[in-house]
Order: structure tokens, then C-alpha cells, then sequence
């Protein structure tokens, strides 16, 4: 491999991410990726020989942005600070979830849609917030985690729909802001 072959590949993944938060994945074509990545539309197959494979490196990406996000929020010494840190995060979205929704969400809702995989593959999304949740919910305590993390990973997708169906980030950053108040109710 030559040394620009990651930056392909990187550039494919980078450019489909924002292509199928954007359009869709019915959409979303690899000629248009290629475009977008600036990479010769042949190229395409020497990464990714179907548009699944490319979406399942898509789903990967996202794992590892959420993570990585995630991860952020271990600065902040107690579970109940890193839960508000999560709150004001998704309220900074909101401006982006209005044009387009949640990227994780909207692509979890497309490929739900089918029975192929990618369905399971992209609600692994949701699973890792879900987890992250729960864990913080746990080392404060609380017997009812589980119920929690499905609150506020619910609040977060709920709202994310109605901002971008309203086209009205007021209210994601509204339940985010509401989201940050719970929290802080919860001993």
C-alpha cells in the first residue's frame, strides 16, 4: 500500500458519513461518494466492493466517534457531572440535528428498515450510548440505570426527530437543558 491509500479510504468513509446524514442511504450512491471524497469513482472498489461495505465502515466510524466523544466526558470526576456534559453536547447539536436529525438516529431508522445485518450493526449505535448511560446511572447508585439510560437516550433521539421535523433546534436544546436539570435532580 502507498502511503495516500488511508487517506483514500479515510476520505470514502469521511465523505459517505456526511452523504448519508445528509441524503439518505437510498440516496447516497458511491459515484457520489467518490465525488465527494474527490477519489476516482474505480477507486471506490478497491476499498469497498458494495455500497454495504461501505455503510458497515460508516457504522464503525460512528462507534468511534461516539466513543471517542464519550471518553471526553471521563475529565469530569463524578458519573452525574459526565451525564450533564453529555446534556450540553447534545444541545450544541441542535443547529445540525435541525437540518438533518441525528446522524446515528436517522441512520439506525433507515437501515432498520432492512434484515440484512446493517439493521443490527447500526442499532449498536444506540447500544453504546445506552451502556455509557447505564454505567454512570450504576456508579451513582442507582437500582434503576437501565430505566434511565433508556430516559435520557430517549429524550436525546426523541427530541433530535422533532427538531428536525419541526426544523426547530429550540427544542433539542430545550430537553437538553431539561435533560441537565434531571439530572441534577437525581441523588
Amino acid at each position: 500500500m502507498t502511503d495516500s491509500t488511508p487517506g483514500k479510504r479515510d476520505r470514502l468513509v469521511a465523505a459517505a458519513t456526511d452523504l448519508l446524514h445528509r441524503q439518505g442511504v437510498a440516496a447516497t450512491t458511491l459515484a457520489g461518494v467518490a465525488t465527494a471524497a474527490d477519489v476516482p469513482p474505480g477507486n471506490v472498489y478497491y476499498y469497498f466492493r458494495t455500497k454495504d461495505q461501505l455503510i458497515e465502515a460508516v457504522i464503525e466510524a460512528h462507534a468511534e466517534a461516539i466513543r471517542g466523544m464519550l471518553a471526553t466526558f471521563n475529565s469530569h470526576r463524578t458519573p452525574k457531572a459526565r451525564l450533564q456534559a453529555f446534556a450540553r453536547t447534545i444541545g450544541a447539536g441542535a443547529d445540525l440535528a435541525a437540518r438533518h436529525g441525528c446522524p446515528h438516529g436517522t441512520l439506525c431508522t433507515e437501515l432498520d428498515k432492512r434484515d440484512d445485518g446493517l439493521d443490527r450493526a447500526a442499532a449498536s449505535l444506540m447500544g453504546i450510548y445506552l451502556t455509557w448511560a447505564e454505567e454512570q446511572f450504576r456508579a451513582m447508585g442507582r437500582r434503576d440505570a437501565r430505566e434511565l439510560a433508556v430516559t435520557v437516550v430517549s429524550v436525546y433521539q426523541g427530541a433530535s426527530l422533532l427538531t428536525n421535523t419541526l426544523r426547530d433546534p429550540d427544542i433539542l436544546r430545550g430537553q437538553a437543558r431539561w435533560l441537565h436539570r434531571f439530572i441534577d435532580s437525581l441523588s
